[in-house]
């Protein structure tokens, strides 16, 4: 049975409760004529353009985003809250990845995460090794 609507033809619906498509509130019945298909379906689309931006702007990281830390930053940052001393120290071994503009040191977040990653699989691999030194006899 084929039945197209015709113009002031009404069509009611129910499907328990519903969103009235023009005020947003909740309704148990949203009665729609045939004049007024294309604007509810121009509604209805711009809400599932809307969620669909929603759901992509919260699932996808915003990897165009660079985002730079000095040393105080970048102390905080660091899951031991090492001191300032401490990372000089590694900038100087050239342990941690680090940009010198003019005196200043910056780090870039997205590369100190990639370092974090990579020392500690580093570090599950290699065991701990201790170093014995032979003591010095006095001589009195």
């Amino acid at each position: 049975m084929n039945h197209f609507l015709t113009a002031g033809e009404v069509v009611y619906f129910s499907i328990g409760t519903g969103v009235d498509l023009y005020t947003d509130s909740i309704m148990a019945e949203k009665t729609i004529t045939f004049n007024d298909v294309p604007e509810a379906m121009s509604y209805l689309i711009e809400k599932f353009n809307r969620l669909e931006d929603l759901i992509e702007s919260a699932v996808s990281p915003k990897n165009d985003e660079v985002q730079w830390l000095d040393i105080d930053a970048l102390c905080e940052y660091l899951p031991d809250k090492p001191a300032k001393q401490t990372v000089y120290g590694w900038v100087c071994k050239k342990t941690i990845p680090f940009h010198k503009k003019g005196k200043k040191l910056q780090f870039l977040k997205s590369e100190i995460d990639r370092w974090l990653l990579s020392d500690e699989s580093q570090q599950e691999e290699q065991p701990e090794v201790f170093r014995i030194s032979p003591r010095r006899k006095k001589n009195y």
